[in-house]
């Protein structure tokens, strides 16, 4: 029989909060600010993540050779404009519901691979104080899904794994990360596999789900 939870772990793009302008709009506003006529599509420029991911430090660098690289290969100036306002985010459907009630009787933390300057402006943006640490995962440890991160902030809320959920909307550094380290995860699936792999204890439409506890459920393991 599983062990009862005490501690509640959050990814937060995607699971807690999202940015209001969307990719498209964005990239637009790039062009726009730069003075030229798009030359590439945000398929395009995501398509390249895989390309530079490994020598990135953060998000920031990330966009910054991807822009680069396609501007080159299209004869272009390679020159970065900086349009992401991290403050100007907006809480996914039932997150803050989910946050308030679950704060009141469960340890909560947040697992993060985004750079702490940046996430730390989207949770005072959104007034999140709920949480009792941040793992900042490629800076305070290894990026996920390496298990470490999520060691680090079961550590520090004193939680053993077996009696912690890990929430997140990513199979690969999410789902594999938590299970790692031995936690049991919870999965947004965001229009991903119906037969996801690695597969999550649980599976949610929004965060709101969470307010079931469906780790008290008997079969709730897909």
């Amino acid at each position: 029989m599983a062990e009862p939870i005490d501690a509640l772990l959050f990814d937060i793009d995607g699971t807690i909060c999202e940015y209001r302008r969307g990719p498209d709009e964005l990239l637009s506003l790039v062009f726009e600010r730069a003075g030229v006529e798009p030359f590439f599509s945000t398929a395009e420029y995501v398509a390249r993540f895989e390309d530079f991911l490994d020598e990135s430090d953060d998000m920031q660098s990330l966009r910054e050779r991807i822009f680069a690289a396609i501007a080159r290969e299209s004869g272009r100036d390679p020159a970065y404009a900086e349009e992401r306002d991290h403050s100007n985010v907006r809480f996914c459907e039932g997150a803050r519901e989910a946050l308030e009630t679950l704060g009141r009787e469960y340890h909560l933390g947040a697992v993060t691979n985004g750079a702490p300057g940046m996430q730390s402006t989207k949770l005072d943006s959104l007034g999140v104080d709920c949480f009792e640490t941040v793992v900042h995962a490629g800076y305070d440890a290894p990026a996920k899904p390496d298990p470490e991160p999520f060691e680090v902030a079961l550590d520090r809320l004193e939680t053993r794994p077996e009696r912690a959920v890990y929430v997140g909307n990513s199979l690969d550094a999410d789902v594999q990360g938590a299970q790692a380290a031995g936690m049991r995860a919870a999965w947004l699936p965001d229009g991903q596999p119906d037969e996801p792999t690695p597969t999550p204890d649980f599976v949610l439409d929004s965060v709101a789900d969470l307010l079931d506890e469906p780790w008290t459920i008997s079969g709730s393991t897909p």
